[in-house]
């Protein structure tokens, strides 16, 4: 299982309800419901995804985070999460505000683009990087928005979102120091997860 995902399940408070955009496989909608008893539903732009997830009994739709969050109410949801996911919407801005608008708080997870081996092979190799976390060549990746840790921060500071929590994984899957400097965790964190709230 994704590291990121046993962060996120740790941070989900039990018996809450949650909305997993871009569910994938439904692997995090199913360990919140078998860890955390959550009452969890999903979106998932893949029609095999969707199918993945209702053979797994969970309640996912086909939908766009794009386009369709703007349907739901407003705090719907404990908690929308958004994991490895807003790196590849075409608004970043705009679903970030949309999960804090739905969501009492806001869980996001992304590779964090300002990794020393990204910075390596792009001022070094003059290559963009595959790497364990980002393992498509950049004719095929789903990224279109390269995002940093710094990046993220700012982002939701125009957004006047709260950050809650944060937590840097490094190339190992540990977690980084929490008295880490923001420069420290932008260099050597390979994934972020922050828990926003308005």
């Amino acid at each position: 299982m994704r590291v990121d995902l046993e962060v996120i399940a740790d941070l989900v408070e039990p018996n809450t309800r949650v909305l997993d955009i871009g569910s994938g496989d439904g692997a995090l909608l199913a360990l919140l419901q078998s860890r955390r008893h959550v009452d969890g539903r999903g979106i998932e732009i893949s029609q095999a995804g969707v199918n993945e997830c209702v053979a797994r009994g969970l309640s996912v739709i086909q939908g766009d985070a794009d386009r369709d969050l703007v349907h739901y109410p407003d705090d719907a949801f404990d908690y929308v999460i958004l994991s490895q996911t807003i790196q590849a919407t075409h608004n970043p801005k705009v679903v970030l505000s949309e999960l804090l608008r739905i969501g009492r708080r806001a869980i996001v997870s992304f590779p964090n683009f300002g990794h020393w081996t990204i910075r390596y092979s792009l001022g070094l190799r003059g290559s963009m990087p595959v790497t364990r976390n980002l393992t498509h060549a950049w004719y095929e990746t789903p990224n279109i928005h390269f995002c940093t840790i710094r990046d993220f921060v700012a982002l939701a500071g125009e957004l006047g979102a709260t950050v809650e929590t944060a937590i840097a994984i490094n190339s190992t899957g540990q977690k980084m120091g929490m008295n880490m400097p923001w420069w420290f965790w932008n260099l050597f964190g390979e994934q972020a997860v922050f828990v926003l709230k308005r």
